[in-house]
């Protein structure tokens, strides 16, 4: 049996055809370039190709596609011209993690941290779980691309509910990080993503909800008088698990808990994730000692590099709350001078929140670069654009023709001391490659 992965470099993408491939199914893929993904899976000895030949379809018995991939792209229009089976990846993912226990982990921000931190938790804790996580995981043995195939009988998803396939799982736990207004493309209102958020907490036995986003609670309310067993965490007393500097107490401890990433957001996180590890039946303690030595993932305040006395960070935030928590972040860690290469992502998302794009990154000691619009599978509006988020900065911006354009000032901006932030969800993680050349060069 073969299955064919369309856009394979993804970052979840690759985690689930990892997975597909352990079940014994003989897997390929294809996409139009060689991200770090691809090359872990082509390193790994699996048949994945650059480019879109129709040819490599013929023979598949399935064909794996995400929302973005457009019925254009060559190799889809012919698996449907065969009669072969399309299949959505998150219907490959639950069947490749059919039997599992899974936990799930939702929310408008921080999926991805939150479900590594939660596999980490629980591989330290005693659970060799499976896991999908949307990056590369650090300091998990064996795991490649977001994707490791484990012996135990849990699994770990970070469930996207950017096109509604969040629903598709049925969660021994599921995790609600936050929610917000994003993906009205695919919602319509926000009413619709609520219900959409309420139908994933309805599907799950146990609900680990944030205490401190009212919306995650609204929800997490109609849960609990659904019969969900409801779990909260936050960093102040009167949640069943709370999160200090130091410490995390819940099932009736407390354990030290150093959490090695910066950025209230992120021990929040961990609490969470410790919560569903242990509901999962990991060890406590090792739980939180392991959460303690977290390694990060791939594009989550990532460090990639020094050159000159400048360093460069880059970071997958895509939303203004995840663009303000970055900062918030990079402030935590001592960081003073900041330039901000900001690349926003989807011309929908850009239209809905310009301003609150522009408040986040209206801060002090601060030069911002902005990138043009990377609209992804989507198609360009007019009137929406970079310059929309420029004209409402308060403080230093400037416009960039192109990405390289953008990286190349972001470097000419640097000083000794400063650092330089590489945020959102689309290629600029290509910059910071040619941010530390032309550092290197200066």
């Amino acid at each position: 049996m073969r299955w064919h992965f369309i856009g394979v470099g993804g970052s979840g993408m690759s985690a689930v055809a990892r997975l597909v491939a352990a079940k014994g199914v003989d897997v390929t893929g294809s996409d139009r370039g060689e991200s770090a993904y691809f090359l872990a899976l082509k390193d790994s000895g699996m048949d994945v190709r650059v480019g879109h030949d129709p040819a490599v379809v013929d023979g598949a018995d399935a064909v794996v596609v995400s929302t973005a991939i457009r019925e254009t792209n060559p190799e889809l229009a012919r698996a449907r011209e065969l009669g072969i089976r399309v299949v959505h990846r998150s219907e490959a993912l639950v069947w490749a993690l059919e039997g599992l226990r899974l936990v799930a982990v939702a929310g408008s921000h921080g999926k991805t941290t939150t479900s590594a931190m939660t596999a980490c938790a629980l591989h330290g804790g005693g659970v060799d779980a499976s896991f999908a996580v949307g990056a590369r995981v650090f300091g998990v043995e064996g795991a490649v691309a977001g994707g490791y195939a484990g012996t135990s009988d849990v699994g770990v998803v970070e469930a996207d509910e950017s096109d509604g396939s969040f629903l598709r799982y049925a969660p021994h736990v599921g995790i609600v990080t936050s929610i917000e207004p994003d993906h009205l493309d695919h919602y319509g209102t926000v009413e619709a993503l609520h219900e959409s958020f309420a139908d994933f907490a309805l599907s799950c036995e146990v609900l680990i909800a944030h205490g401190g986003d009212p919306v995650v609670m609204g929800i997490a309310r109609r849960a609990a008088q659904a019969g969900v067993r409801v779990f909260t965490y936050g960093a102040r007393d009167g949640f069943d698990a709370v999160v200090t500097p130091d410490a995390v107490s819940g099932f009736g401890a407390t354990h030290p808990l150093a959490v090695p990433v910066p950025g209230q957001h992120n021990r929040l996180n961990a609490a969470a994730a410790w919560a569903a590890a242990v509901e999962m039946g990991a060890d406590p303690s090792r739980a939180a000692a392991a959460l303690g030595s977290f390694g990060g993932t791939g594009r989550r305040f990532q460090l990639r590099g020094e050159a000159g006395g400048v360093r460069v960070i880059d970071d997958y935030a895509h939303h203004p709350t995840e663009v303000a928590a970055v900062v918030s972040a990079a402030r935590d860690a001592g960081a003073g001078h900041l330039v901000i290469l900001f690349q926003p992502a989807l011309f929908t998302r850009t239209r809905d929140h310009f301003q609150n794009f522009a408040a986040a990154l209206s801060v002090d000691n601060a030069d911002v670069v902005l990138a043009p619009v990377h609209g992804d599978r989507e198609d360009p509006i007019e009137g929406v654009n970079s310059e929309l988020i420029a004209q409402h900065i308060v403080g230093s911006v400037t416009v960039a023709e192109s990405l390289e354009d953008a990286a190349r000032i972001a470097a000419s901006l640097a000083r000794p001391g400063s650092t330089v932030l590489t945020v959102g969800s689309g290629t600029v993680t290509k910059s910071p490659d040619w941010i530390l050349a032309e550092l290197g060069a200066q």
